[in-house]
C-alpha cells in the first residue's frame, strides 16, 4: 500500500467513529425540510451546495419563522465563521498546495474532519501526503451527511418524535472535545466560550454572539499559551 493510499485509509478509519452520531442528525434535517415544504431536491442540494449540518437547520429554521434573506446570510455566515479558524489552523500545514487542492480540501474542511486531521497533522509533519488524510476524513463525512439526509428525506415521516433525536446535534459536536477535556486549560477555554455564548445568546445582536465567544476563547487561549512558554 502506497503512503498515498495508507494515510487516505487512516483519514477514514480516524473519522469513522465521529460518524454515529452524524446518521441521527442528517435525518433531523432531512425530516425538518420536508415538513417545511421544501421538496425533496431542494433539501437534499443544500447538502451538497452547503454541506454544513448545523448551518442547514440554522438556514431552515429561519426560513420557517419568515426571515429575511439578508437575516438568513448573516446568521448561516455566523455559524460558518469558525470554518475561517480551521482554515487558518491548516494554512500551515497545507498553504504549499496548489489551489485546485485547496478548494476541494476546504470543502470537505467540517467539525469533524478537521478534529481528527489536527491530531494527525501535528503528529506527522514530515508526511507529504498528510493531506490526503483530510481528505479521507473529509469525504467520509460528505457520504455519511448526504446519505443520512437522503434517509430523513425517505423515511421522516415514520420517525417518532419519542425518539428524541434532536439531542444527537449536541451530541455529534460533543464527542469532537472528548480528547481535549483531559486538559484543564482546555476545559478552561471551552467554559469560557461556552458562557459567553450563553449570555451572548439574547444580548449580543445579529447572532454575532457565536464570532464574540470564538474571540473570547482564542483570547484565553493565547494568554494561557502564553503563560505557559513563561514558565517553561
Amino acid at each position: 500500500m502506497n503512503n498515498r493510499l495508507k494515510t487516505l485509509s487512516k483519514g477514514i478509519i480516524d473519522v469513522s467513529p465521529l460518524m454515529i452520531p452524524v446518521v441521527p442528525f442528517g435525518i433531523i434535517y432531512g425530516v425538518i425540510g420536508m415538513e417545511l415544504g421544501l421538496s425533496a431536491y431542494m433539501t437534499f442540494g443544500m447538502s451538497i451546495i452547503i454541506f454544513g449540518g448545523a448551518s442547514q437547520i440554522v438556514l431552515l429554521q429561519l426560513f420557517s419563522g419568515g426571515a429575511s434573506s439578508l437575516v438568513a446570510i448573516t446568521s448561516v455566515t455566523a455559524v460558518n465563521s469558525r470554518h475561517l479558524l480551521y482554515g487558518a489552523v491548516f494554512s500551515e500545514y497545507l498553504s504549499h498546495l496548489r489551489l485546485t487542492w485547496k478548494i476541494i480540501l476546504s470543502y470537505v474542511l467540517i467539525d469533524q474532519a478537521f478534529a481528527v486531521s489536527n491530531i494527525y497533522f501535528k503528529k506527522n509533519l514530515n508526511n507529504k501526503y498528510k493531506h490526503y488524510h483530510l481528505l479521507g476524513a473529509g469525504f467520509t463525512c460528505w457520504t455519511i451527511w448526504q446519505i443520512s439526509t437522503i434517509l430523513g428525506i425517505v423515511l421522516g415521516s415514520v420517525v417518532p418524535e419519542e425518539l428524541g433525536l434532536s439531542f444527537t446535534i449536541s451530541l455529534t459536536f460533543l464527542a469532537l472535545l472528548i480528547n481535549d477535556f483531559r486538559k484543564f486549560k482546555n476545559v478552561i477555554v471551552m467554559l469560557v466560550s461556552g458562557i459567553v455564548a450563553t449570555i451572548g445568546y439574547n444580548a449580543i445582536p445579529f447572532q454575532a454572539y457565536i464570532i464574540v465567544a470564538a474571540l473570547s476563547a482564542l483570547s484565553v487561549a493565547t494568554i494561557i499559551t502564553l503563560i505557559d512558554k513563561k514558565k517553561k
